[in-house]
């Protein structure tokens, strides 16, 4: 083994800054262009959507036109009743002309009229029934719009999920250990959910409005178009309204779903720590921080929610104006006979079957600005700079566990050194151990190791191969971890064993459970190997928890081992255990044991001691003792009364 370093700047143990990041307020617009062109792939379906909704309004609208046609029907019968038997239409107007009554003479003239009979109740039954078929035939085509609608919805954000998915397993370490977990969380979960119910509910519900605008005001031209340029003035009245209070309240969308990321962020953490924050008596800190943040969403969905809902009852006003002014103005033309009384009841349903679907789109507004939030979020993920690309990969490396650190620089803040001109030669075999104060990188070079961070300069190279001449799965292949952080999953003892190293019998996961001392305590558990574990593992202690861990490292039979405080969650005499344990694994396999308990590292083959970003001594652990050096210092801070013998 040969060893080496520059004289960098001080190196940082763990991860970069944990900046989360601002991020300016949302482009509604863009991301509602990304969101179509991501709905590309229906094309055909929302065509036939468009056309299902175009025959179901063309259906619907017909419907109070057909209605007009009985209630002249029922007028007519009406008022020809209560005119003598025997007349003709034209008699009884000329007699009501002599009599001076000349306007309710006029608005006879517009009807067909028979004196002296009734209601015809064959004609009345039959438009009846044709109105019936109408909507009938319009709910049928509006389910399937909606059926063919739901599935666009549904089958572009499985894609998304997917692509989401996907994106989380490009992303680098750097990704992770900047952005708070709560708000990725939170961005690839309720804002994904949130995007889709917008989808799922306001893309039909527009569609449907548009098309009943344009079937609706086709109508209403026909009907009347002096009524209809009434109707028509009210449009850009309501659209200007609209736009005035929606260009207030994106904002406070986009706020909105911030700052439920910063919340999710926030519970996350202290339930993850719960036993700390109470420990440290730090449970009103929490509750006070949470509180703030608390209050920033309560403000901002509060201003988001009441701007965006006053656009319907705006929209409300807007259309009882063009009601009343629809209805005086029309009872006026019925009484000049120059629309008939049915004309004038289709136009009022008209009216309201118009201002409908835009007081519908402008109470869903604030579902469409949140939705567009919610994307924005979900876009800006997915933007994320992944890791680079992978070269072709070599034929598969021979497992023999050499790694060369050559002249290695690597920094997390380009203007921050941190590992300068590190060099490193581990034989096979061999087991190194890095020990060093807290921040001299020795978590650092773990990341380096496992490919988790790239260098930005030298060269790391396994049995003889460039890391970047191998894929990064390559390269992992070949290691197993264990931290002094524990994860284990929601399942059982055997699955979180099994985990190392997928298809291993039920034999293989007990050898290594046995191998790393944890069988004895598996089998006292409720149902042994296949007890469950919770999501956070409480129903085993954190030294058990650790045994697992190591157990699953034991199972994945790796070429390379990398140990980070290993045995710092177990008492001492399990921890004699484990090292015995260790002792064999580590036969014939390299190891790297990061360690501040020295106690855990007097076997290794060569101990470096890392200060400043530089390897400052090598060697054993008499010969460092005896030496008097940076060792000695550590390992007297922990042994006041050390023994060099020892």
């Amino acid at each position: 083994m040969s060893m080496g370093g520059g004289p960098g700047g001080a190196l940082r143990a763990g991860v970069g800054p944990g900046v989360a990041p601002g991020g300016p307020d949302v482009n509604l617009r863009a991301a509602l262009s990304r969101l179509l062109r991501r709905l590309a792939p229906e094309r055909a379906a929302m065509v036939a959507a468009v056309l299902f909704g175009a025959a179901a309004v063309a259906a619907n609208v017909s419907g109070p036109w057909i209605l007009g046609r009985a209630t002249n029907v029922l007028f007519n019968g009406i008022v020809s009743q209560h005119l003598p038997a025997g007349f003709t239409k034209a008699q009884a107007i000329a007699a009501l002309r002599a009599q001076g009554k000349r306007q309710i003479a006029q608005m006879l003239s517009t009807l067909s009229l028979t004196p002296g009979h009734g209601v015809d109740l064959t004609r009345l039954g039959q438009i009846l029934g044709l109105a019936a078929l109408a909507y009938l035939a319009g709910s049928a085509l509006t389910y399937a719009q909606g059926y063919l609608m739901a599935g666009v919805a549904q089958r572009s954000m499985y894609r998304l999920r997917r692509e989401v998915e996907e994106k989380l397993a490009r992303l680098p370490l750097r990704y992770f250990d900047s952005h708070p977990h709560g708000d990725v969380l939170s961005r690839v979960t309720n804002d994904i959910d949130n995007l889709t119910t917008t989808l799922q509910q306001g893309l039909s519900q527009l569609l449907t409005s548009v098309l009943t605008v344009i079937g609706v005001l086709a109508m209403m031209l026909w009907i009347s178009p002096l009524l209809a340029a009434i109707a028509v003035i009210t449009i850009p009245i309501a659209i200007a309204l609209t736009l005035l209070i929606a260009r207030r309240s994106q904002r406070h969308f986009a706020n909105q779903w911030r700052e439920t990321g910063g919340l999710n962020s926030i519970v996350e953490e202290t339930h993850t720590g719960h036993s700390l924050v109470q420990v440290f008596g730090r449970r009103r800190a929490a509750t006070a921080e949470f509180d703030e943040v608390n209050d920033r969403l309560y403000q901002a969905s509060f201003r988001a929610q009441f701007l965006s809902g006053v656009i319907q009852p705006t929209m409300q006003f807007v259309s009882n104006l063009n009601y009343v002014a629809i209805a005086v103005i029309g009872g006026y033309r019925v009484a000049s006979g120059l629309l008939s009384l049915g004309d004038v009841t289709a136009f009022i349903q008209y009216t309201r079957q118009f201002t409908m679907p835009l007081t519908q789109i402008a109470g869903q507004m604030n579902m469409l600005q949140s939705g567009l939030a919610s994307a924005e979020r979900v876009f800006e993920f997915l933007d994320a700079a992944e890791e680079t690309v992978d070269r072709p990969s070599t034929p598969p490396v021979a497992g023999r566990g050499a790694i060369s650190l050559e002249h290695v620089s690597f920094r997390y803040d380009p203007a921050i050194p941190l590992i300068e001109d590190f060099t490193l030669d581990v034989a096979p075999g061999e087991t190194v151990a890095i020990v060093g104060p807290t921040g001299a990188g020795k978590t650092t070079m773990v990341n380096l190791l496992i490919r988790f961070y790239e260098i930005d300069g030298g060269h790391i190279v396994l049995d003889g191969e460039d890391y970047r001449d191998l894929t990064r799965d390559e390269v992992r292949r070949h290691f197993a971890m264990v931290l002094q952080d524990t994860w284990l999953f929601a399942g059982t003892v055997r699955e979180n064993i099994a985990y190392g190293r997928p298809g291993a019998t039920a034999d293989e996961v007990v050898a290594a459970a046995r191998a790393a001392h944890a069988d004895g305590f598996i089998r006292t558990m409720p149902h042994g190997y296949d007890t469950v574990l919770g999501d956070d593992s409480a129903n085993v202690s954190a030294g058990q928890r650790q045994l697992l861990t190591i157990a699953r490292a034991f199972l994945a039979d790796p070429d390379i081992l990398i140990l980070d405080e290993a045995t710092s969650s177990v008492d001492t005499r399990t921890e004699v255990l484990i090292q015995r344990a260790m002792g064999d694994l580590r036969r014939e396999r390299t190891s790297f044991v990061i360690a501040h308990r020295l106690s855990t590292i007097r076997d290794a083959d060569v101990i470096l001691v890392m200060e400043h970003g530089r390897v400052v001594e090598h060697g054993r652990h008499a010969e460092l003792l005896a030496a008097g050096g940076a060792y000695h210092r550590l390992y007297a801070s922990q042994f006041t009364e050390a023994d060099p013998a020892a």
